[in-house]
This record gives C-alpha cells, sequence and structure tokens, in this order.
C-alpha cells in the first residue's frame, strides 16, 4: 500500500509534463478536441446493452497489433461488444478506420479516481492489454472490480525484465492482479516467471503479428504506386524511421545512387510530426524529393519519396523491391519494429543491430532468410545493392516469402478462444 502511495505521488508530480507531451501540437498529429476529459475518467458511456471485452492498445504499434485479435473475437462471436482504449490520438487515428466494429474511449490516467470514472461508464467484463502496458492503479482498481486481465501478446525483452527487477517490490503490486499473461515466446514466459508471475499464468500463443491478413486492394494499390514510381527501376523503403536514423539512411542511400544512379528511396517517419523536418533534411542534403502528399509526378531524376501519409505503409511497402525497418540503427533506445508487414508481402527485409522487441521474430524470419542484419550504414547500402544486383525472379520469391509466414496464422483466432472460454 505504501509503495502504491508513494507511485501516486511521483505520478502526481510528473503528470503535467507527460500530458504537455501528449496534448502538444505538432505537425500531422490528430488534436484530441474536448475528448480531453476522457484522460480524467470523464467518460462516454458506451452505445451496448451486453458488457464489452475491454482491448487496451496504447498507441500506433499497438493498435495495428491488436486488429487481427479484434476481427478473430467478432467472428467467433459477432454480437460481442468490443471497447478499445488509445492513450495517443494516433493510435485513436487508426481505430477509427474499423468503423462500427469496436467502440473507441481514451484511457484514463493512471489514477484511481480516473480508472474508476471509466469503469463506471464502460462496465466492461473483461481487459485484455496488448503487450505489456501495466500501470499499478489500473490494474488494482480493475482487479478489485473483478474484471479479469489478461495480458495479450506479451514481451517482455531482457532489458525490459532487468528495469523491472530493479523496481521488484513495484512489480509485485502488478502481477498478481493478472490473470493471464499471453506470452510471444518461451523466453517472453521464462523472463515473467523470473519476476514472480505464477506459472500457471503463462502461457505461450505465438505472436498476433503473424496474423497479417492483406487484402487484394491493398496489394493492387501497391503495384499502381509501383508504376507510378517506376517499374524498370530499383526501389527501397526504409519503413518507420526515427530520429537519427533518417542521417543514416540518407547517406546509405547516396552511396546506393553511384552505383545505382536511378535508384528510388521511399522514406517514411515512423511519427508524423516529423514529415516536414525530414523532407527539409533531404533537400539539405541535395536530395531531389517528392512528397506523397503533394501528388506531384514522380520522374526519373527523384531520389527520395517521402511517405508522409498515416495508415498506408502497407501500400508503401508493396511498391518496395526491398525493405529496411526503423528503430534499429539507434542503439538502445527503441528495438526495432515490426518486421512481419514486409514479409507478408513478400518482400526482403534488413534490419539494424537494434531489435530486442523482435527477437524471436527477427531470428526465425533470418533462419529461413528472409530477412538480415545489417551493422550500420555501410552495411545497409552493401545489402541493398545486393539485393538489387541479384539475379532472380522476384515474383517466384515474393510467393515463397508468402507461403512460409502462412505457416504462423490463425494465432490470433487461439488467443481469442482462450479469452472467450475466460468467465467474467
Amino acid at each position: 500500500m505504501l509503495i502504491r502511495i508513494i507511485y501516486t505521488l511521483l505520478l502526481a508530480i510528473a503528470s503535467p509534463i507527460l500530458l504537455f507531451g501528449l496534448y502538444k501540437s505538432k505537425p500531422n498529429k490528430p488534436k484530441f478536441g474536448p475528448r480531453w476529459k476522457e484522460h480524467f475518467g470523464i467518460t462516454p458511456k458506451l452505445n451496448a446493452t451486453e458488457r464489452p471485452i475491454w482491448i487496451h492498445a496504447v498507441s500506433v504499434g499497438e493498435s495495428i497489433a491488436a486488429i487481427p485479435l479484434i476481427k478473430a473475437l467478432k467472428k467467433q462471436n459477432p454480437a460481442q461488444p468490443i471497447l478499445i482504449t488509445t492513450t495517443t490520438s494516433t493510435g485513436a487515428e487508426q481505430i477509427a478506420k474499423l468503423g462500427d466494429l469496436v467502440e473507441h474511449r481514451y484511457m484514463p490516467i493512471d489514477f484511481s479516481f480516473a480508472v474508476k470514472g471509466f469503469l463506471k461508464a464502460t462496465k466492461p467484463k473483461q481487459m485484455l492489454i496488448i503487450e505489456t502496458e501495466l500501470w499499478p492503479n489500473t490494474l488494482n482498481a480493475v482487479h478489485k472490480a473483478n474484471i479479469p486481465i489478461n495480458v495479450v501478446n506479451a514481451r517482455l525483452s531482457e532489458k525490459s525484465c532487468n528495469n523491472y527487477a530493479k523496481v521488484q517490490p513495484l512489480f509485485n503490486l502488478l502481477h498478481p492482479c493478472l490473470d493471464n499473461v499471453l506470452c510471444q515466446t518461451e523466453s517472453d514466459a521464462e523472463r515473467f516467471e523470473r519476476l514472480g508471475v505464477e506459472k500457471h499464468k503463462l502461457f505461450v500463443t505465438g505472436s498476433i503479428k503473424f496474423d497479417i491478413q492483406i487484402s487484394e486492394e491493398v496489394k493492387q494499390k501497391g503495384k499502381a504506386l509501383r508504376s507510378e514510381l517506376g517499374l524498370a527501376r530499383p526501389v527501397w523503403i526504409a519503413a518507420s524511421t526515427h530520429k537519427g536514423e533518417d542521417e543514416q539512411v540518407l547517406e546509405a542511400h547516396k552511396k546506393i545512387l553511384e552505383s545505382h544512379p536511378n535508384a528510388l528511396l521511399i522514406l517514411v517517419p515512423r511519427h508524423p510530426e516529423r514529415f516536414e523536418d525530414v523532407f527539409e533534411l533531404c533537400q539539405k542534403l541535395g536530395f531531389e524529393g517528392a512528397r506523397r502528399t503533394s501528388q506531384t509526378e514522380v520522374t526519373e531524376s527523384t531520389q527520395v519519396y517521402l511517405g508522409d501519409t498515416m495508415g498506408e505503409m502497407l501500400i508503401l511497402l508493396g511498391s518496395a523491391d526491398i525493405c529496411f525497418m526503423g528503430g534499429s540503427l539507434i542503439g538502445n533506445k527503441v528495438g526495432g519494429h515490426n518486421v512481419l508487414e514486409p514479409a507478408a508481402l513478400g518482400i526482403p527485409v534488413i534490419t539494424g543491430p537494434s531489435y530486442y522487441n523482435f527477437t524471436g521474430i527477427v531470428h526465425l524470419l533470418v533462419q529461413h532468410s528472409l530477412c538480415e542484419v545489417a551493422e550500420g550504414t555501410e552495411d545497409i547500402c552493401h545489402k541493398v545493392c545486393q539485393h538489387f544486383s541479384a539475379d532472380q525472379a522476384p515474383q517466384q520469391q515474393k510467393s515463397e516469402r508468402s507461403k512460409f509466414l502462412s505457416n504462423y496464422t490463425n494465432i490470433a483466432d487461439k488467443v481469442s478462444k482462450l479469452i472467450l472460454e475466460q468467465k467474467p
């Protein structure tokens, strides 16, 4: 109890800074508008008579990961209402694309009064947390309300495990509230057990991120974009890049242009508020660039194409010959991003050396020659050029890569069955 009081006091001190970062206006970032009150538990009631399953997906990545699970739950029980919460407005923007399939609310801040207000308004019968977003007061309030809590697609890197171990007394408040932890890998489960989670609560289900359903419409849009960019020229994409990576990617592209003068780089920053800065960086470094939002014609002289839209990553990936996945070149700050999306499209993938959030997935793809690890700029340049110069049948290669991932589908169906079998 004392530990939770100390935690709450520290949160109260830090919350103005956290809220400033959350609400600060940035280019291309959706605004919260009057819905900011939901962060304080002033939550509109749901348009449902039955109690919903509540899924929390903090931001964009978790929201995208939740989509296969949402569809699997609806497939097994179409009448089941689903409530999904995000903390960020960019996450909310992703969920809005699901239309009437779910209802969206913003996640209350981790104060007991806010969480209790949220629970009173929404009356969920279960809480599903995507990956590992564990908040002490939230878990305590939900657990006290006799609402089962499942962590889905749970992952725990060695780094995160060590960080939790440093505040073990705080983690000891968290794990008794959890009913089940559905882990991506055996290693994740072992780390949770090491921190004190009881073994009977741990299940290894695999990653629902493998359940990537790419529609024929998206594939056709990818092909159409490639026609606009140039069918005969080599095209690579740097996806979900962070500050500090764009310079390295553009340096690699400069070297690639020496051997492949007509090569095109599709550059897609992870955060929309950085679109303007990244385009200015391209111009500053002397690249001839074009922006997707400007809809200007891409010519043979265009060297960088900025993917400055949201929700079109699969289309942009589908137009490229090879993908470099960002979040993996800036030390231990990010830990990589989802390499499965390009792999599902049959596109070879390169990641930088820091991919600890996707260790199991990267190792599996590397083992089956679907992914390569590059140590830095020179290595990225070398590997991209190798693919550009390789004498191969691209369509056959794409088919073989996509076929491999079909062995790992239906994970969301298995997870949803476990969830629906659990009685509130």
